[in-house]
């Protein structure tokens, strides 16, 4: 019997999707999830780890792009862990309310789902055309928001985020979530400086698919007394530095394997630990470790001798064009080639509206001048306008297509 499918998601019916997974998973399969248009896996059956799971896309470690196989019980893992960190919140999980927009076949999606059957707790799916309308979306979660149920709490994007907070009906939505999960490495200060004026219960976190999502949070308290980063290690996991810089994870919930090629590899290292891809810095508070996600090491470049993180830059930058009024919507910086320094970076930036040629010169002119007192290693030296500029849905710079853009641009 074949031990194997795939099964595209299609983002306006993920209910659907998640009834097929449930079923393939009683049957003891391995299951693929993927986008509707996304490329099925040829995996025979005596390549495949013994019992049942789900198979996800990740480009979450320094290995690159590959696909994680994660068994069901280390997904319960995972919502066991994430339960009893809700506990120290005071909130119980089963009487939680889950509601979620994000993609399922992402970890980020899938895993919200994973806990209501694991918590026993209400899950509402949220349809992703509603997060970018912020009066429909209000709307139509009306009912939902009544003080008869139980805590709200929702994963989101710093995209979503950055839309909802500009809007009145947005902002209120947010308001009513006692947890908001948003992925700590990508939220800038800027933004999080925004949500704590408006008291929106953020809790910022880091995960991958290889550790089946999360698996280190921030105190929603904590946030908005201003703590930066995304907290503690929950009960399962234990962090640490290597000589690199890079975060390595031990947690028995890491994927048993990822496929290379035609084969299957472990992650873990002789000791249980496996390297993620980002570098990050660990503190401690009250005898607790305290994570801080610096950036990607494989988008750090090397600059006239200098170690540079663009996303460290990016996140200085946007806080930096907010004071100066320069009404930019998303900001990216690309590293080129040259002769002399190796790399050096290149900034796209996107407007937040429509502008005159001689209003663009101007705003790229002021960009320059922000960043004159920057590190020269750190400093852009070319500005460009690419109007098309935005995240994926998981909320992640896909770099190597902007990269793609410049070039063929050949700006």
């Amino acid at each position: 019997m074949k031990r194997f499918i795939a099964l595209g998601c299609n983002a306006t019916d993920a209910s659907a999707c998640s009834k097929q997974l449930s079923d393939a998973i009683e049957r003891g399969l391995w299951v693929q999830l993927l986008p509707k248009a996304g490329e099925k896996a040829v995996i025979p059956n005596p390549l495949l780890p013994a019992g049942c799971g789900v198979v996800l896309s990740s480009g979450g470690s320094s290995a690159g792009p590959h696909l994680c196989f994660q068994p069901c019980s280390h997904l319960d893992q995972s919502a066991i862990a994430t339960g009893q960190w809700l506990q120290t919140q005071g909130l119980e999980p089963k009487n939680c309310r889950i509601l979620n927009p994000l993609p399922f076949h992402h970890v980020s999606g899938l895993m919200p789902w994973w806990r209501s059957r694991v918590w026993g707790c209400s899950h509402i799916w949220i349809l992703p055309s509603l997060m970018r309308d912020p009066v429909a979306l209000a709307k139509s979660c009306k009912s939902i928001f009544t003080k008869d149920f139980g805590p709200l709490i929702i994963s989101l994007v710093p995209t979503h985020l950055e839309r909802l907070l500009k809007h009145p009906a947005g902002l209120h939505w947010l308001q009513s979530f006692d947890v908001i999960w948003v992925g700590g490495a990508g939220l800038s200060e800027r933004l999080a400086e925004n949500a704590r004026r408006n008291k929106i219960r953020l809790a910022p976190c880091y995960g991958s698919t290889e550790t089946a999502a999360m698996v280190a949070a921030l105190d929603p308290n904590a946030f908005l007394s201003g703590q930066k980063g995304c907290g503690n290690p929950l009960g399962d996991v234990e962090l640490r530095l290597n000589q690199l810089g890079a975060l390595e994870v031990k947690t028995p919930r890491l994927a048993v394997a990822r496929l290379e090629g035609n084969r299957l590899e472990g992650l873990r290292d002789q000791h249980g630990w496996w390297q993620s891809g980002d570098a990050a810095k660990l503190t401690h508070e009250n005898c607790l470790p305290q994570i801080e996600i610096i950036g990607r090491l494989d988008t750090a470049i090397n600059s006239g001798g200098e170690t540079v993180f663009p996303e460290r830059l990016e996140a200085r930058l946007l806080k930096c064009t907010k004071t100066a009024e320069l009404n930019i919507q998303d900001i990216i910086l690309l590293p080129v080639s040259d002769n002399q320094w190796g790399q050096r970076l290149v900034g796209l930036v996107r407007w937040q509206n429509k502008l005159t040629i001689s209003e663009k010169k101007e705003k790229l002119k002021l960009l320059q001048e922000l960043v004159e007192d920057w590190l020269p290693a750190e400093r852009p030296f070319a500005w460009h306008e690419c109007p098309e500029l935005s995240q994926n849905t998981a909320g992640k710079w896909e770099r190597s297509k902007w990269k793609n853009w410049l070039d063929h641009h050949k700006l």
